[in-house]
């Protein structure tokens, strides 16, 4: 090898300069060729990437997902690809895989702070509330402007958190029989069976592999599946083509005053404007091709096993928007449904149409916010109990749509109810039947598909059986005091009556006045407490047990039945200078009335006392007047006129020092001011 320097010229041979041309074309061969391979690859990337970003433009999701994997194998991750995989996943419903892709999106330096919103609602939706909230919170400091939204979710996640905690005493099941790997939902009941949409591939589907690009799965059908018995059914028959068209059909409604169908159908139109192209959830996608799906509701006439005369509803209008999920009242008087036509609240609103004179159906009417928000309302449905549920991501919720009860009545809703956790769980609950008792039925959710997929579950509440602990005790005044203490009343023969049952169950209480029950949740009970020498008392109560393990404390006070022995009628208590009885009172003279109901063979004076301010006369009027304000609430509540008499004794039965001139404080004087009742025979 030889060293130059720099004042020195090399000096090459004829030979030098052979070599070194050979080498210098090897290399510009090189690297044309190596130019060319890159710019091959890259063009192929780029071939591949538009055909990628064709199949996502389209909502041909699964195609899509596979043709951006392969080019996430074939080079480094890139943001774009990497993107769109979790966007797809969201897309199809699938938060499992969602949530991961977005942890990786997010890694991104150039990422879009959007992408942390969304990687916390996926783990939201995966029940991960904690993490969720870490993010919301995270996502409201990089992007101040949102800080409000942010702290309501992270907040909607602790309120998750809480639901899960308490959860409802319900037993949820899915129904084998009922579903496939698609998604099964909507469930609606009819005369002699059930009938579901669902997008299980068809035999037809499974021969030709034709799929829908979605999901991957068939196209949205309806399905009748004949009754077996009254919580059983028989496999699943897709109905006819006079109502499953090619592509999309359902969910639906049956009317059975008239033996009519009510379905939602999806129709493939020319984008116009924005629109969505999914046949269920109105996903706004994006905004790339000419087409788009939009929804129209159809009604069929049901004449045996057959399905006729299929006519469009009179307010389609598939060129500008989607109406769809219809639900009728029992007397086919009103009819609900989903539509994101303009003028709404949010994405989608539910609208009601009312049933004219002539049989025809009024025109839609926006059901108000109330019930509507900026968000997604959608799936409602008329329970056999007559309420109305549906589904919304923009009320409070656990994760995605959960399943809401209107509270009020038809156009006047006072407030939604959320059905809580297990009803309602971090993913889509939706399309509810609701039983007449309002506590059992069927529903669908994506609770246990892993694809994002939904299944029909049934539910029903359960009454936990649980501990009920309680204690009879006599509270007595002690010399020289106003000072009452508590002892126990042993031997006191307490019965339990079950509501439905006649027959109790009986026990009495301890030397130390306990005694205990076993009961259940969520059920009516009656306690009565019954001795010798004592008044009888009853008390009703409804357990509260979310565990086998809790118990319920109650405590039985028990006053004997001597003669003109005054006893104090606690917390009773009226504005000054008033006699009126305030709520506060009218639960304790409840008490009152209790006791002489119980005890049908007494006679009372019910008196009132007042403290030594203002005068005597003043004082004893105003006592009378209060006492004759609490008998008339007693007589009002059913207790004869003859069992009662009224007396004010102004401040003329003082049980402390505090008489005229006497310097006391306002709780002495509160002492003085009481109402008693006394027996007198």
């Amino acid at each position: 090898m030889r060293t130059l320097y720099p004042t020195q010229i090399p000096i090459y041979t004829s030979f030098d300069f052979a070599f070194i041309l050979t080498m210098k074309l090897r290399f510009i061969l090189a690297l044309l060729l190596l130019t060319g391979m890159l710019r091959m690859a890259a063009a192929v990337q780029a071939q591949d990437m538009k055909q990628a970003d064709k199949y996502f433009n389209n909502f041909e999701f699964t195609q899509a997902l596979a043709a951006y994997k392969a080019i996430l194998e074939n080079g480094e991750p890139n943001l774009t690809v990497v993107q769109r995989i979790a966007d797809s996943y969201r897309i199809m419903n699938n938060s499992e895989q969602a949530e991961f892709w977005y942890a990786q999106v997010i890694t991104f330096p150039s990422a879009d702070p959007s992408n942390l919103y969304l990687y916390a609602e996926s783990a939201k939706r995966n029940g991960n509330y904690e993490k969720a909230r870490q993010l919301f919170q995270e996502y409201g400091r990089k992007v101040p402007q949102q800080a409000a939204l942010a702290q309501k979710m992270a907040a909607s996640c602790d309120t998750a958190i809480v639901w899960v905690k308490e959860a409802k005493p319900y037993e949820i099941a899915k129904v084998s029989t009922l579903n496939s790997d698609g998604a099964d939902f909507s469930p609606v009941k009819l005369p002699d069976g059930l009938l579901f949409a669902s997008d299980r591939l068809s035999a037809k589907e499974q021969q030709t592999e034709e799929r829908y690009g979605w999901t991957g799965n068939g196209y949205i059908q309806l399905y009748f599946a004949k009754s077996a018995t009254d919580s059983t059914w028989a496999n699943p028959e897709p109905l006819p083509p006079s109502v499953n068209t090619a592509y999309h059909n359902g969910p639906g409604d049956y009317l059975e005053k008239e033996q009519a169908l009510y379905f939602t159908r999806t129709h493939v139109v020319k984008r116009s404007s924005k629109s969505s192209p999914d046949p269920t959830s109105w996903f706004k996608g994006s905004e790339a091709g000419t087409h788009t799906n939009r929804l129209g509701i159809y009604i069929a006439e049901r004449k045996g096993d057959k399905w006729e005369n299929v006519k469009p509803f009179k307010y389609n209008n598939t060129s500008a928007y989607s109406i769809g999920h219809p639900a009728l009242t029992a007397d086919g008087q009103v009819l609900y449904f989903v539509s994101d036509m303009p003028g709404g609240l949010g994405e989608t609103d539910i609208y009601y149409c009312e049933r004219q004179k002539d049989g025809s159906w009024g025109k839609p009417v926006n059901a108000g916010n109330v019930i509507n928000t900026s968000g997604r309302e959608s799936f409602p449905s008329i329970g056999e109990d007559g309420n109305l549920y549906f589904s919304s991501d923009g009320h409070l919720g656990m994760g995605s749509l959960d399943i809401f009860k209107a509270t009020g009545s038809h156009k006047a809703w006072t407030g939604v109810e959320n059905l809580k956790y297990p009803l309602n769980t971090s993913h889509d609950d939706f399309g509810i039947l609701m039983h007449a008792d309002g506590k059992s039925g069927l529903l669908s959710s994506g609770r246990m598909g892993r694809d994002g997929f939904d299944d029909i579950f049934s539910f029903k509440e359960v009454k936990v059986p649980c501990t009920l602990t309680g204690r009879t005790v006599e509270r007595l005044a002690q010399d020289g005091t106003v000072k009452k203490k508590e002892i126990p009343v042993a031997q006191v023969l307490l019965q339990l009556f079950e509501e439905g049952s006649s027959k109790p169950i009986e026990v009495y209480s301890d030397q130390n006045g306990n005694f205990t029950f076993p009961v259940k949740a969520a059920t009516n009970y009656t306690i009565k407490g019954t001795k010798p020498k004592y008044l009888t008392q009853t008390l009703s109560m409804v357990p509260d047990c979310r565990f086998n393990t809790d118990s319920v404390k109650v405590e039985m006070v028990f006053n004997r039945d001597t003669p003109n022995k005054p006893i104090v009628v606690e917390n009773i208590y009226y504005d000054v200078d008033k006699a009126d009885i305030s709520p506060a009172a009218a639960r304790e003279l409840d008490k009152l009335v209790q006791t002489l109901k119980d005890n049908p063979d007494i006679r009372i004076e019910l008196s009132s006392h007042t403290d030594s301010r203002m005068s005597d006369r003043y004082n004893e009027m105003l006592s009378q007047l209060r006492a004759q304000s609490a008998v008339m609430y007693i007589i009002s509540k059913g207790i004869d006129r003859d069992r009662l008499t009224a007396k004010g004794y102004g401040e003329t039965k003082l049980l402390n020092r505090c008489k005229d001139g006497v310097n006391c404080s306002e709780e002495e004087h509160q002492e003085n001011r009481r109402t008693e009742f006394k027996i007198l025979r």
